[in-house]
């Protein structure tokens, strides 16, 4: 090794013993700002400093010992904060991110899922029904009073079918325009029960067995003076099953869902039909009328005055 070498770099022993220097200030601050408020004091701290060693049994040369003061006075120790400011505030936050980076973290993580949520999910969703509701207003539900009309149009054998129907398909229409949706619904049903009603088939049956009646009378409330007389009957289909049919009362005014009601008829055929029944127990002529296909009303066989009741 050169001597030009060996006089750069200091022995290791020398730089432990510095560094020692420095953390001795460090930690006898007080001792050390006292000892350098004059500068004329340096020397003392310096014995000060040997003497601390000293009782350590260690042995430090001068110059190290000069060397800490010297750093010591320079303030190499001294922290000063930075100054207030938009790069400190970066600074400290970095700094604390290990506090606050995870809540952080999160709510930003939940934001994204509201966002996508809200903006990749729920407003397409609301966009595609808004469409379909448009479409089916302008299309569909017009096309289905379309194929409805057609439909009775082409099955019906009573031009007062064509009339109702072409009456409902209009209204529909300009309903389904105006944006009103429930009220073109209530167009397509209402043809659609017209076209059932036209494609009905049953017979209009007398009641005619001996645990039930077959007919009955009353008073009339709003003419005490006057009475009338009912036949009770059952629309009975192929099969001879009892249908449920819409049958407005006469008396209350509501429409009811029954299998048997009171078809009101003249007193005659009332009598009639109890005479017939009185003779055996059994009614021979117990059609009162019958429904075919493509008519909408029943096509009585006895005369009828046209109303009827459902409670007796």
């Amino acid at each position: 090794m050169s001597d030009v070498t060996a006089k750069t770099a200091a022995p290791l022993d020398e730089v432990m013993l510095a560094m020692d220097v420095v953390d001795t200030l460090r930690h006898r601050q007080d001792l050390a700002t006292r000892e350098l408020a004059g500068v004329t004091r340096e020397q003392q701290l310096i014995d000060k400093l040997r003497d601390i060693y000293h009782q350590q049994g260690i042995e430090v040369p001068d110059h190290i010992l000069k060397e800490g003061v010297a750093a010591l006075a320079e303030s190499r120790f001294v922290y000063d904060p930075p100054k207030p400011g938009f790069s400190t505030t970066l600074a400290r936050l970095y700094v604390g991110r290990g506090r606050w980076g995870k809540p952080v973290l999160a709510a930003g993580a939940l934001l994204l899922v509201v966002l996508v949520g809200y903006f990749g999910i729920y407003q397409p969703y609301q966009a595609a029904q808004a469409e379909q509701a448009r479409i089916e207003l302008a299309e569909g539900l017009p096309a289905q009073m379309d194929a409805l009309y057609q439909t009775i149009f082409e099955e019906t054998k009573v031009q007062q079918a064509v009339l109702q129907a072409e009456t409902l398909r209009q209204r529909g229409h300009s309903l389904a325009a105006e944006g009103d949706r429930a009220g073109a619904a209530r167009a397509v049903a209402d043809l659609t029960a017209l076209r059932d009603q036209l494609r009905q088939e049953y017979v209009l049956q007398i009641v005619n067995r001996p645990d039930e009646q077959s007919g009955f009378w009353r008073f009339p409330e709003i003419n005490t003076a006057a009475t009338n007389y009912y036949l009770v009957v059952e629309a009975l289909d192929g099969d001879g099953k009892a249908l449920s049919m819409p049958i407005r009362n006469e008396e209350s005014g509501e429409t009811e869902t029954v299998s048997q009601w009171g078809v009101r008829v003249p007193e005659s055929v009332y009598e009639a039909i109890v005479t017939d029944k009185q003779d055996d127990g059994i009614i021979q002529n117990n059609e009162l009328g019958r429904k075919s296909d493509g008519f909408l009303d029943v096509e009585y066989n006895l005369p009828v005055l046209g109303g009827a009741v459902t409670r007796w």
